[in-house]
């Protein structure tokens, strides 16, 4: 699948996705609304009865227009022309909300005419009726005469509790919504495996290419007869032709290498040495070099014991200076320098060379991951070598870190413990 292709199909299911949920939230939500609607109208009829049958039966004239006023959301007054019994009261308002199968709590409180405040209310469960507690008093109705008021509590809860085939429907969604990210953050992820999968071969291949040409070439020269007159030519190619199989040995071996720390544990061989005489160990390969390619590298280093595996913290070593080599468009300046912190050995190593930019920083590390060039080739590698050099820090316990800028030069910091 194309980048265009992926990019359509990941804004086409994103509309997609966004347009259920919008249609679901509409829906819901206007579910909701004919709910409480239908909740207040249920409410309101179930007062009206309740104020008629306390009229009937306290013999008081009817009130003229509608007794059921809503004040708020979930408080209703209901007006009387005379005074409210409150054990009646609460069974009469008992009776008609189970009637209507209104199950939210909810307390009733009784305006006193004569102290003109709210009394003799209970807070009520209908669906668990004991262990009623007297009420705070509740908000007065400008008013003067007889009523009555019932407030209502978590009837949002009540009414979403209702809402079974919405809450179904919306779990189900939000079911398919995760679902729909994680497969699309699995395509990605596979598509950038392809991708690392890709370059990796394009840098094997490249790799390769140059020495199986230059011993292939060599082997062509050695065919020829008259090629042993010539003892020093004969031993010239001889030579190219080792070097290039060695070239190409380790090359392989580093692949290999690298997948069977993925693979399996590391069995590091841990014992205690000074990382002095590592640094040192690590320079020494690099001396060729020095003397070659005008390499100025400067080291302060103090005496620290810790316990690890030699070889592998060597080639840690080895990797961040060829890294600081490699990557350098001038003379290469290296400066290597340790101290102790709390119980750690810091160890810097930076150089001038071309820098990383910051969006790469976090990815040096990861396995086959090399910073583009476009198509220039001039730095030869698989990804690997970072790789391996954070892994064998994490495996020691330690842990490692780089700061950047492009043009100039980069800091790698290593923290390993020392040995108590």
């Amino acid at each position: 699948m194309s980048r265009f292709t992926l990019r359509i199909v990941i804004i086409l299911a994103a509309i997609s996705i966004t347009g259920i949920t919008a249609t679901q939230i509409y829906w819901v939500r206007k579910a909701f609304n004919l709910k409480e609607n239908q909740f207040n109208h249920d409410v309101v009829s179930s007062l009206t009865n309740v104020a008629n049958k306390i009229i009937e039966i306290s013999k008081t004239p009817s009130a003229a227009n509608n007794p059921v006023k809503q004040l708020s959301t979930n408080y209703f007054v209901v007006l009387v022309n005379g005074p409210i019994d409150s054990n009646l009261l609460e069974f009469l308002l008992l009776t008609e909300f189970e009637k209507r199968h209104i199950t939210a709590n909810f307390e009733y409180g009784i305006y006193d005419c004569a102290e003109k405040c709210m009394a003799g209310g209970n807070a009520i469960s209908p669906q668990k009726i004991s262990n009623r507690t007297q009420i705070r008093e509740l908000p007065t109705w400008n008013n003067d005469g007889y009523y009555f008021g019932v407030m209502f509590s978590g009837v949002e809860a009540n009414l979403i509790g209702q809402m079974g085939i919405w809450g179904f429907s919306s779990i189900v969604l939000l079911v398919v919504i995760f679902f729909f990210v994680y497969t699309l953050l699995v395509i990605l992820r596979q598509r950038r495996l392809s991708e690392i999968q890709k370059d990796f071969i394009n840098n094997l291949t490249h790799e390769f290419k140059t020495p199986i040409s230059t011993i292939a070439i060599s082997t062509q020269v050695l065919k020829d007869p008259d090629i042993i007159q010539f003892p020093e030519r004969l031993l010239n190619y001889a030579s190219i032709i080792e070097n290039e199989n060695q070239r190409l040995k380790q090359q392989v071996e580093r692949v290999l290498q690298m997948a069977r720390i993925e693979k399996e544990e590391l069995g590091l061989r841990r014992e205690s040495a000074d990382f002095h005489e590592l640094i040192h160990e690590a320079v020494k390969n690099k001396s060729f070099q020095a003397t070659n390619s005008k390499i100025q590298l400067n080291l302060e280093a103090s005496n620290a014991v810790v316990s690890v595996d030699k070889l592998h913290i060597v080639n840690v070593l080895f990797n961040l200076i060829d890294n600081a080599i490699k990557y350098n468009s001038k003379n290469p300046e290296i400066q290597i320098s340790t101290h102790t912190k709390n119980g750690m050995l810091l160890i810097e190593i930076q150089d001038n060379g071309i820098g990383i930019h910051r969006d790469h920083q976090k990815k040096i590390f990861n396995r086959f991951y090399r910073v583009p060039t476009g198509n220039l080739h001039d730095v030869k590698g698989f990804g690997l070598g970072l790789s391996y050099v954070k892994r064998i820090v994490e495996a020691h316990q330690g842990k490692i870190s780089v700061t950047s800028d492009p043009d100039h030069g980069s800091r790698f910091t290593i923290l390993l413990p020392l040995v108590s």
